[in-house]
């Protein structure tokens, strides 16, 4: 079994290259599952969670070898229950926490054991319930989630999932929101090839969403994954805007995470199954902007 470890490898390096730098070590605090990894632009920081511990591990920047985290995020003030992946809004400095129905909002600079400064609060009663994909839209003040209907939202809904994962929506809700809180639209149904989200994220200066859908993280190999694209101002039962299938030609098998590179016009996603990060360029995605319904 590997040792839990961040690596940090060069932009350009493919193949088997080496990484330039390994954080790594006890002293890290690092687990041995780690289903998301965040940067914050703005203070040169990598955010980890630590599922076990239920905890957030903040790491400078440049950190290398065994070192510690500049900052732990943990405590019964925190409220973590269930927490497992975790969202950056570099811009107005705040982290964002899914954590069971509600997602937590702290200060970027948040240490030690300290409450949320909000809290959107889903379920049965909110007709949904958020799961671990999220990304920030600072220019348009929306959050990007995926997750599953629940009560009479459910009950009123047509849309049958075979796999039945429950991750199989995608809610855009207020980012300024607190307490009970309802979506402002919801991506969901057939047309929309989503089965199974594992990660997503937000490219806020064209207003686009970002999904990994993997059907059935559970099968090995499973059917109509790919990598999709929509708009924040979608809604209902709507294909992606764009779309990089997973399939031989593409290399895709099983994609796991997404991330952005916007200064060279890159789309990163790694592979569950390739156990590989895969490079796309894809202009478009940086050089549209999305637009709202007329």
């Amino acid at each position: 079994m590997a040792h839990p470890q961040i690596a940090v490898f060069a932009r350009l390096a493919k193949g088997g290259e080496a990484p330039n730098r390994l954080i790594f070590g006890q002293p890290t605090n690092l687990s041995r599952t780690m289903h998301d990894i965040r940067y914050h632009q703005g203070r040169d920081e990598i955010l980890v969670t630590n599922p076990f511990a239920q905890a957030v591990l903040i790491f400078r920047g440049n950190s290398d070898g065994q070192a510690a985290p500049a900052r732990i995020l943990q405590g019964p003030k925190t409220e973590f229950n269930a927490i497992d992946a975790l969202a950056v809004d570099s811009v107005n400095d705040e982290i964002y926490v899914p954590d069971g129905a509600n997602i937590k909002v702290f200060p970027g600079g948040a240490n030690g054991d300290v409450a949320p400064v909000r809290v959107i609060r889903a379920g049965a009663d909110m007709g949904w319930r958020p799961s671990r994909g999220i990304g920030i839209d600072y220019v348009h003040n929306v959050i990007a989630t995926d997750g599953t209907l629940m009560g009479e939202a459910l009950k009123n809904d047509n849309f049958k999932n075979p796999y039945g994962g429950g991750r199989d929506s995608i809610f855009i809700v207020d980012r300024l929101a607190d307490g009970k809180t309802k979506p402002l639209r919801i991506i969901r149904g057939d047309k929309t090839g989503i089965f199974g989200i594992r990660q997503m994220d937000l490219y806020p200066k064209g207003g686009w969403i970002i999904v990994a859908q993997i059907t059935d993280g559970g099968i090995p190999i499973p059917e109509g994954t790919f990598v999709g694209i929509w708009s924040i101002y979608d809604s209902g039962n709507v294909p992606p805007r764009w779309k990089i299938d997973g399939k031989p030609s593409n290399i895709l098998t099983k994609p796991r995470g997404v991330t952005l590179n916007p200064n060279h016009k890159e789309l990163l996603v790694s592979d569950m199954r390739l156990n590989a990060v895969l490079t796309f360029s894809f202009p478009e995605l940086f050089d549209q902007v999305a637009q709202p319904p007329r």
